[in-house]
Parts: C-alpha cells; sequence; structure tokens
C-alpha cells in the first residue's frame, strides 16, 4: 500500500518509513525539512514542502492517486519551547493540522492516522492511564495535540474522514538496522542527554524536578523503543478498517505497559555501558508533569500489537546510533574538498 508520511524526515516518522518499507509498503513522505534530516528521505520518495501548501499536496495526490492512507507526524515536538513560543505551536500543529485534514478530505484520503501524546493526560496517582483517562494537557505542545485530536473526531463525525489516534508515551531508542534515529544535535529528552554526558558532550546530566509524587521523586515515564512504536504503526496501517469497525475515530495508547522513573532510566544506562553519569539536580521545568505510563490493552485488543523490546535495548541501540552518526560525522570532515567549479 501507497501511505502518505508527513514528518517522514523525522525521528519517529522517518523510522516508521523503514518499518513500513520493510513491511513492503510505499511510504510517500513530505516534510518541509525545518526539523527533519534530509538523510533520511535519501532514496525514498519525498516532497519538500509544507503541509498546508494545497498546491503541492494536491500535486502529489495527482502523481500518487492510490495513496490508501495518510500517517501525520509534522508537528513541533518541544514542551519547553510551546511555553516560550505558544503562538508558533497552535500554528503549526493546529492550525496547518486543520488545513491538511481538509486536504486530504478533498483529495478522497479519508484514512488518517494521527501522532498524538500520552501529555495530554491527567497524571492519576499511580500513574497508569487508559483511553478513558480524564484529559488534561499542562502545556501549549500537549494543547496542541489534544486540539489535533478534537478537530479529527469533530471532522469525522460531519464528513467521511475516518480516523486513528496513535498517543505516545516516550519512544527512545534507534531503528535496529540504523538507518534513522534521533537526529537533533542538543536533545531535550532525557537519553540524549545521557548520551552527550556519557560522551563527554556535556559535564553532568540535569535532573529536573526531584519532588514528584513518584517512588523516588523523579519523574515517571514509559519509555518504548522507537522501533516496537514504528511495528504499532504499520499494525494500524494493515488493519485501520477492522481496528475502527463501527467507530469513525478511536484513541489508541502506545507504550510498554510500564512507567520507569528517571533515576531507574539511569541505572538501566550505566548498567547497559559501565559507565557512572555524574548528575546535578534541578528544578522542575515549567510544563512538565510527574509523568504517566500506558495501560495498552486497546492496542493488543484492535491492533494486534504489543511491545517486543526492552528499555535496555533501546538505550543499546541508541548508543549504536550514536556510534554511526559520529563516524559519519568524522568521514564527512576527513573527506576532500569538493573542487570548485570554474
Amino acid at each position: 500500500m501507497k501511505v502518505l508520511v508527513s514528518g517522514g524526515a523525522g525521528y519517529i516518522g522517518s523510522t516508521v518509513c523503514s518499518a513500513l518499507l520493510d513491511a513492503g509498503h510505499q511510504p510517500v513522505i513530505l516534510d518541509s525539512l525545518v526539523t527533519g534530516d534530509p538523510s533520511f528521505v535519501v532514496d525514498r520518495v519525498f516532497y519538500q514542502g509544507d503541509i498546508s501548501d494545497s498546491a503541492l499536496v494536491g500535486r502529489i495526490f495527482r502523481e500518487h492517486p492510490d495513496v490508501g492512507v495518510a500517517l501525520h507526524f509534522a508537528a513541533r515536538t518541544v514542551v519547553a519551547e510551546s511555553q516560550s513560543n505558544p503562538g508558533l505551536y497552535y500554528r503549526e500543529n493546529v492550525v496547518k493540522s486543520l488545513h491538511f485534514f481538509e486536504l486530504l478530505i478533498t483529495a478522497g484520503c479519508l484514512r488518517v492516522i494521527f501522532s498524538s501524546s500520552a501529555s495530554i493526560y491527567q497524571a492519576p496517582p499511580g500513574g497508569g492511564v487508559n483511553e478513558k483517562t480524564p484529559l488534561r494537557p499542562e502545556s501549549p505542545y500537549g494543547w496542541s495535540k489534544l486540539m489535533g485530536e478534537q478537530m479529527l473526531r469533530n471532522l469525522t463525525e460531519a464528513t467521511a474522514l475516518r480516523a486513528l489516534a496513535l498517543r505516545y508515551f516516550n519512544p527512545i531508542g534507534a531503528d535496529p538496522r540504523l538507518r534513522t534515529g534521533a537526529q537533533a544535535l542538543n536533545p531535550s529528552h532525557i537519553l540524549g542527554q545521557l548520551l552527550a554526558t556519557a560522551s563527554g558532550r556535556a559535564a553532568h546530566l540535569q535532573i529536573t524536578g526531584t519532588d514528584y509524587p513518584t517512588r523516588d521523586g523523579t519523574g515517571l515515564r514509559d519509555y518504548i523503543h522507537v522501533w516496537d512504536l514504528a511495528q504499532a504503526h504499520v499494525a494500524a496501517v494493515e488493519r485501520f478498517d477492522a481496528a475502527l469497525g463501527a467507530e469513525t475515530f478511536l484513541p489508541i495508547n502506545l507504550g510498554t505497559g510500564q512507567g520507569v522513573t528517571v533515576r531507574e532510566l539511569i541505572r538501566s544506562f550505566e548498567a547497559v555501558t559501565g559507565q557512572t553519569v555524574p548528575q546535578k539536580e534541578a528544578p522542575r521545568r515549567p510544563g512538565d508533569q510527574a509523568g504517566t505510563y500506558a495501560e495498552i490493552a486497546l492496542a493488543a485488543e484492535r491492533l494486534g500489537w504489543v511491545p517486543q523490546l526492552s528499555t535496555a535495548d533501546a538505550i543499546a541501540s541508541a548508543l549504536a546510533w550514536e556510534k554511526c552518526r559520529s563516524a559519519s560525522a568524522a568521514d564527512s570532515r576527513s573527506a576532500p574538498e569538493p573542487l570548485a567549479e570554474a
């Protein structure tokens, strides 16, 4: 099947494209490359541009009229940035997504899989959440994702559009074949900071928030291997109609079903690497929550999907990707300069 993938040059989108290719599907990528990595779309069907560019989206569907489903990843995703620049997040994640959804309807692409987030949940005591847990985002990023879901819910009630909203918890790791991985040079997520500290690029790991109501005071997260997350998207593409059944819109949690605190993740990292990570404590960041972990029974029921890989597997793949990326950078630095054209 051909699958339109907005944001397919990003960390998660590109990894899902690899999984789709492995499963025999053809991703058609649309990405502005504002944050995406151009190397992630080499040898893939790729269109550079904005999701709200009606001429470009129209061209994609003229050239690929057999696209069967759209995966919508394109979004700004940094919680702290959303606090300091909320207008950017509402414009990019909400306004442009609405335009994109309407363009899909016009093109007759009536199956959408939306990249949503666990940040929309109100964290309950204990941290476990299912799809019926009350929703209360605490950042403009989280609100932008909840608004995306609400727009889809309303559009599917009023039109022939149908949608799955996959609520991600905390993806980490890399494609096991090292085709793609986290591309940010200064990542805000905890594993990226651990890698930077272990490699000496950072002097220490900063633990932001040690007074949460969790078992050790640090934030509780559900760290899912990005390859498991990618396999869930393949299942959603292949089982889209069966997963929805008679419904027109359905949210589904994607996580491991287990909570891991920041300190526990650090200990796992130290066990995998054999290194001790220097640490400093810091106050909570604006918009951060105590955290949640996914209850994933619905994903097993509707998608036939359960995660297969461990936190240690994710850490090991992230380390391998870091070495691969560092080696590629070293090769590019040592390569001779191209001759200037006369």
